[in-house]
């Protein structure tokens, strides 16, 4: 498979040219050592290295190898980790002031984007599995009643895959959109490995964001944006406004040989991965296999999700993240024989801290009173959270991971919200801001 985009940047550090230009390293090796290979390829926007918001080589070549593989007309590398895709996403697909049908298990970026945006909110609750005590997948059926009876919606925000591996059917979310003349933003963050297991997990979507960096051997912040029927050059653009004017190519050029490896390897890694991921949960309880359930993520159901979190920890095995009564396990391509023996030993040890979750509500729809944007950057006040009782939130109150807010900026903080959190008892903030 080719590389254009590392050929190109490659090609230039060969040549060993004396580097008048940012950054400041001037491509040669600076310590600690194991970064010394990214000096020579850490290069800037030359003739030959392209410019990642403008049309032209090697960009063209490396983005439309991605877009083929995941069934899009064009792809758009970025360096600011999914956040940078959903801010974009969004922006390409709905008109300041407009209103959006958003799923409100969504990560807080998109919670950001709609201050950022002026985007208005109609928020779509996620059906509650009380057999798992997590979010299920978004019904299609209830997307069409939504847009049935508000038909001015031309807009759909859902994530699937979830944290915990949940997928929505896409395309059947994706044709009652369109057939209401809307589009699908799709927040796929955790699900850029699932087409090199044979899975077209966005299939008709108009818009997707996908993590490399979550799921595939790539690095930190790398990630990447697909899109259907928009003009390129507007995709471009739009990106831009969100990315940095000086990506890195190191990043850059690390998504391009990423892709290269996945289709010569990768794949094949990771469908052993889902076999070993298989083997595991018939043998310890997990997520019900009933379903539609990323292949490769593994989710434990604890009596005690910290207590079991620490446990594998001082056995040096750290989970993704927990809560109440589940511990999230990311496996990849790059979890070999020794990692998942090393797990299942550990899970054999702990088999008396696991099984059924305990009670665990669902997360409540608090109460709005003003706009998203107009709270998030309106003056507020640092208070302590147990106080907050009647105050609104000029901030997202988000346990993370998995950074999706239980109270989004403009919504009252009320009896139920403070119960709720006190209740799942994680990863959360002492102190907030409320407004004035």
């Amino acid at each position: 498979m080719p590389t254009p985009l590392y050929d190109a940047v490659r090609g230039y550090a060969d040549r060993e040219p004396i580097r008048f230009h940012m950054p400041g390293h001037k491509g040669r090796p600076f310590q600690p050592a194991d970064l010394k290979w990214l000096a020579p390829i850490d290069v800037t926007e030359l003739p030959g290295t392209g410019n990642l918001y403008e049309a032209g080589e090697p960009f063209d070549s490396a983005q439309a190898l991605w877009a083929e593989l995941f069934g899009f007309d064009q792809c758009q590398f970025l360096t600011g980790g999914s956040t940078m895709g959903i801010h974009t996403g969004l922006a390409l697909c709905a008109a300041p002031g407009s209103r959006v049908l958003m799923d409100r298990s969504c990560h807080r970026a998109a919670f950001n984007a709609l201050a950022l945006l002026d985007l208005e909110p109609v928020w779509m609750e996620r059906p509650w599995l009380a057999s798992e005590r997590l979010t299920g997948p978004i019904s299609p059926g209830d997307v069409e009643k939504i847009l049935e009876e508000q038909p001015d919606i031309k807009t759909v925000c859902i994530t699937s895959p979830t944290y915990a591996g949940v997928l929505s059917n896409i395309g059947a979310i994706s044709r009652i959109v369109h057939a209401h003349g809307g589009k699908l933003f799709v927040d796929g963050a955790h699900g850029a490995h699932l087409p090199f297991l044979g899975l077209a997990p966005f299939w008709g979507a108009d818009v997707v964001t996908v993590s490399a960096h979550k799921t595939l051997p790539a690095m930190g912040q790398t990630a990447l944006l697909f899109a259907s029927g928009f003009d390129p050059d507007r995709v471009r653009r739009t990106a831009s406004i969100f990315g940095t004017s000086s990506p890195s190519y190191p990043m850059l050029v690390n998504l391009d040989v990423v892709r290269d490896w996945m289709v010569n390897w990768g794949g094949e890694h990771y469908q052993r991965t889902a076999v070993r991921v298989a083997q595991l949960r018939r043998s310890f309880p997990s997520l019900e296999a009933g379903l539609s359930l990323d292949p490769t993520r593994l989710v434990l159901k604890v009596k005690d999700g910290p207590s079991f979190a620490r446990a594998l920890e001082r056995r040096g095995i750290f989970p993704e993240m927990e809560d109440g009564g589940h511990v999230v396990l990311i496996c990849t391509c790059q979890d070999g024989d020794f990692s998942f023996r090393a797990l299942a030993r550990a899970l054999e040890d702990l088999r008396e801290m696991m099984g059924d979750c305990p009670p665990i509500p669902p997360p409540p729809l608090p109460q709005r009173v003003c706009s998203p944007r107009s709270a998030l950057f309106a003056p507020s006040r640092p208070r302590p959270l147990e106080d907050c009782e009647g105050e609104v939130s000029a901030c997202q109150i988000a346990p993370y991971p998995p950074g999706v807010p239980i109270v989004a900026p403009g919504e009252r903080i009320l009896k139920k919200e403070l119960a709720y959190l006190d209740k799942i008892g994680y990863n959360m903030l002492s102190e907030i801001r409320v407004l004035l």
